[in-house]
């Protein structure tokens, strides 16, 4: 009986507050989908940190004839044979170094002409003018200063270059797409808790004679105040529910149909719907819990039982 009871005025409180009802769910499935999101792009940058950091090298360019004349660290020519082989031993001497790979000028000019020869520039580049270069693979990505200080000044080295400062640009633009959504979602948070404050302070208001008879007739504080409470944290699990539902159609959209990043993007390593699945839950317990501790709070100065 108590428990129909209890039931039938969440469905009062509800009818009553449609309006604010509806403002409270969206606002709630809008924050917590931006949660997720952040949650998400996080798990993917660090993802591709993971795929890539394990597949970058560090390159090794020498120096070629153009360079002798054009840049500072080529000044005494190009790289003799001898420079090369000290080079390529030294290196394989490193304990960081994994594999030493080189490569010559006409290679690198073939890979040139398959990446870019449908560029302008592209029909203007000679074998000669692209540089020989050394591939090494380290053992620990994050040892790449060991090889810059070794190498950086040797003789017919132009420069050594670490493919991660390429790939930072791109997660450091990631992180601040994530730590912008989780700015909007706190932003978006608070409106969602002064709806829930305000939708409770206007239920308890309305329903002010019904509770002075139930307090009257000797109910406990817990069971006037549960109705209030379980409207508000329904009404942020049907939010909850939304985001989740954002979040799914997200990751289909985006990744698999829609813009097909996966099939446009193949060389990133994209999440895949574990990752989704496993934050649905999170979200959702996020939009149960909150919304009625929101409530339970504002109980206690609108309503004096």
């Amino acid at each position: 009986m108590r428990a129909q009871f209890v039931l039938s005025e969440i469905g009062v409180g509800l009818r009553r507050n449609l309006t604010m009802t509806f403002a409270v769910i969206v606002s709630v499935a809008l924050s917590l989908a931006l949660f997720g999101g952040a949650l998400l792009m996080s798990q993917q940058v660090n993802t591709m940190k993971d795929y890539w950091y394990d597949k970058v090298n560090v390159s090794i360019f020498l120096c070629n004839k153009n360079d002798a004349t054009t840049s500072r660290s080529c000044a005494k020519g190009a790289v003799t044979d001898q420079q090369k082989h000290q080079i390529k031993a030294d290196l394989e001497k490193l304990e960081v170094v994994e594999t030493v790979h080189h490569e010559t000028a006409e290679q690198a000019y073939k890979l040139y002409k398959k990446q870019y020869g449908d560029t302008g520039i592209a029909a203007s580049i000679t074998p000669d003018q692209m540089q020989e270069s050394f591939r090494v693979k380290l053992k620990d990505p994050e040892k790449y200063q060991v090889v810059a200080s070794a190498f950086a000044q040797r003789d017919g080295v132009h420069q050594v270059r670490d493919q991660r400062d390429i790939l930072e640009h791109l997660f450091s633009l990631m992180n601040g797409m994530r730590i912008a959504a989780l700015c909007v979602m706190g932003l978006m948070l608070v409106i969602a808790m002064m709806l829930i404050v305000n939708t409770v302070r206007v239920s308890a208001f309305s329903r002010r004679r019904e509770t002075g008879i139930m307090r009257l007739v000797g109910a406990s504080s817990f069971y006037i105040q549960m109705p209030f409470i379980m409207e508000a944290a329904f009404a942020g699990l049907l939010g909850g529910a939304v985001a989740c539902g954002f979040l799914l159609l997200g990751r289909y959209f985006l990744i698999d149909n829609g813009l097909a990043l996966a099939d446009k993007m193949q060389l990133v390593n994209f999440i895949g719907w574990d990752a989704v699945l496993t934050k649905l839950p999170l979200v959702l317990a996020i939009g149960l819990l909150m919304p009625a501790l929101a409530a339970s709070i504002a109980l206690r100065k609108y309503l004096k039982v």
